[in-house]
């Protein structure tokens, strides 16, 4: 079974995180399936809409340890898979928007912030441990979080690496409204069919104005990158990720 599942429901495309059995943790072929799905949607005029979806009870566990420390100790920084990801991210030319229920870590939560609408259940929980790990926020989130939350939330969310859950998501304003597990999927799908069925140039045109010059967002995600990875040669990164891979051996 493929570990990320590209399907189309008329003019909606579903971009579904699906490793359930890893709790959804993204590899790189992972990434490198979604930034192609991406890229996809937005020279395809049959497209009119993404939507990024996980499995009951979890959307992603973030990055793949195992997987990231393999592609790090490459020296290739935080990888070129993870990087063309983010690019199409925020550079994506169609509404994109999401459904969470469980967990959402790291990339799982900062994508969000690159979504145009965003449902959740009341079981979803956004968590970014960055700090934990000796490292420092990415996806353009240290930009785009405090613009959507404002400093002080975003400041407990990617600093202090609180966990926020629906509630505490909803008031924040990174998801926009909160509906029951059995109901998620069917709630954004319906939502993303009666966008997808709108004059699609005039949707364009206006989430182009709304969302503004990507080139901010982009040089944010170059910076966080840049960081990153003179993060993860520190001891305390190392250190904290030695720690991650001998607990998961218990």
């Amino acid at each position: 079974m493929a570990e990320t599942r590209v399907e189309r429901d008329g003019a909606v495309q579903i971009l579904r995180f699906d490793r359930p059995e890893k709790k959804n943790a993204i590899t790189s072929a992972m990434y490198d399936a979604l930034a192609d799905a991406l890229e996809e949607a937005s020279r395809d005029e049959a497209v009119g809409v993404c939507v990024f979806l996980g499995s009951p009870g979890i959307f992603t566990a973030g990055n793949d340890i195992a997987d990231f420390i393999r592609v790090t100790s490459e020296g290739r920084g935080v990888g070129d898979a993870v990087l063309r990801f983010l690019r199409a991210l925020a550079t994506s030319d169609r509404p994109l928007l999401a459904g969470v229920d469980g967990l959402a870590v790291g990339v799982g939560a900062t994508t969000i912030m690159h979504c145009d609408y965003v449902l959740a259940t009341p079981r979803a929980v956004f968590h970014t441990p960055f700090t934990d790990l000796g490292l420092v926020p990415e996806a353009g989130s240290s930009l785009l979080a405090p613009t959507v939350m404002g400093h002080a939330r975003a400041f407990e969310l990617l600093v202090m690496g609180r966990q926020f859950d629906a509630q505490a998501a909803l008031l924040a304003g990174l998801v926009n409204a909160i509906v029951a597990p059995a109901e998620i999927e069917a709630a954004i799908l319906a939502a993303a069919r009666a966008l997808a069925a709108k004059p699609r140039e005039a949707v364009l045109a206006a989430r182009r104005l709304l969302k503004g010059d990507s080139v901010k967002i982009l040089a944010r995600i170059e910076k966080e990158a840049e960081v990153f990875a003179e993060r993860l040669a520190s001891r305390e990164a190392q250190a904290a990720f030695a720690a991650f891979m001998e607990k998961g051996k218990s």
